[in-house]
């Protein structure tokens, strides 16, 4: 008699027009977070689509430094992705050709997710998706621009502005006729910010409203829920942000999940103390010493959480200046500590509480006016 055992599945790589993403996971733009030694560090662990910081589509049309400071890439990036935001189709446009004429960038993808106060209050983020009108006008306009580039161009939103404006379907609709390779939805109203529970239920409603692949997102903290949620919803595949906080090796899960592999990486201290190591180490080739053990400095009560390492080593840590600094510390550490299991499918990162929406005047007076908009300013940067 044959075995009962079930094999995992294998899935299909992710088509975004012309590009093939082996793996379909995708990690999300986090301010602060997806420079370009994050982003190698992912890559070193997996595969997928990794996505640069958030950019403002004004500040790449007027060469604002702070942004151009931003779009900075890898040696080994292969595939460049560049997330913009922005409120004028006209700024978009401008935006997306500098991008993929100047910096070789292979997709970009349009937030329209941001719940930050300072980005909705302006009209942009996953406030904009309300105004429809505006919504395919920005989307057709990047599209129309990358066109000629062969770079397939994706959106990025949330269920809508509360659970009394729902946009996601709308958006669906109106990213397939503006011609996306993609949407994906994270499972959350803005009002919700990061709290509470993502809606996959949510994400199968718009697989079923359009033909263009939709990505889902919210509420991935082990490779597992990934496959869960595909199969639940029907997902062509994942986008992946507070679960890899502190813990890259989640790709290294999810690309053996994505091949048919039962895999749960557990590492020991060492091992985790070397990631460090090696995330530090890269920010410092990026930006030099000074400034990389300074970026390094947020990461380190991610890759600790749960470990016992004592509140005066952390906080040194937390303190670190120099590369060797940094190795004195992590050597204090005891390698052999076992990975804290109960830290496994918990959230990361910052979670939050519901709040009222920053909103322009009368936003919500009428969905398809296009007169209300205030431009965003360069340099802003958020995450979605």
């Amino acid at each position: 008699m044959g075995s009962t055992h079930q094999v995992p599945a294998v899935h299909p790589a992710l088509r975004l027009g012309p590009l093939a993403v082996t793996t379909p996971v995708v990690l999300a733009p986090m301010a602060g977070i997806t420079n370009a030694a994050y982003r190698r560090l992912c890559r070193e662990q997996g595969a997928g689509l990794y996505v640069c910081e958030m950019i403002t589509s004004r500040g790449v049309v007027e060469r604002d430094t702070t942004t151009m400071s931003m779009l900075v890439f890898d040696e080994t990036e292969d595939v460049r992705s560049v997330q913009l935001y922005g409120t004028d189709p006209v700024y978009i446009a401008k935006a997306a050709e500098i991008l993929c004429a100047e910096y070789g960038v292979a997709h970009i993808d349009l937030n329209f997710g941001c719940p930050v106060p300072k980005v909705t209050r302006k009209g942009g983020g996953g406030a904009l998706p309300w105004k429809r009108s505006l919504l395919g006008a920005i989307l057709a306009a990047a599209v129309s621009a990358a066109d000629p580039y062969g770079v397939p161009v994706t959106m990025k939103t949330r269920k809508g502005i509360d659970d009394e404006h729902l946009t996601y379907l709308d958006a669906g609709r109106i990213a397939e006729e503006s011609g996306c390779a993609a949407i994906a939805l994270h499972g959350r109203t803005v009002s919700q910010a990061y709290s509470g529970f993502a809606d996959w239920d949510a994400i199968a409603d718009l697989v079923s409203h359009v033909s263009i692949p939709v990505l889902g997102n919210g509420d991935i903290w082990e490779a597992a829920d990934a496959i869960r949620m595909v199969e639940l919803t029907g997902a062509a595949g994942v986008v992946v942000g507070r679960g890899c906080l502190g813990r890259p090796w989640l790709f290294r899960d999810l690309a053996a999940a994505f091949a048919g592999e039962s895999v749960a990486t557990l590492p020991r201290l060492g091992e985790v103390t070397a990631m460090m190591r090696r995330h530090a180490e890269l920010l410092c080739q990026h930006m030099g010493e000074k400034r990389g053990c300074k970026e390094f400095r947020k990461h380190v009560s991610w890759y600790l959480k749960g470990f016992r390492a004592g509140g005066p080593l952390r906080h040194n840590l937390a303190l670190v200046s120099t590369l060797a600094d940094l190795d004195a510390l992590l050597a204090e550490l005891d390698p052999d500590e076992l990975f804290p299991v109960a830290e496994l499918g918990t959230p990361r990162g910052r979670q939050g509480s519901p709040r009222t929406v920053a909103l322009p005047q009368g936003w919500l007076d009428n969905r398809d006016d296009l007169a209300q908009v205030v431009r965003e300013d360069a340099g802003e940067t958020t995450g979605g």
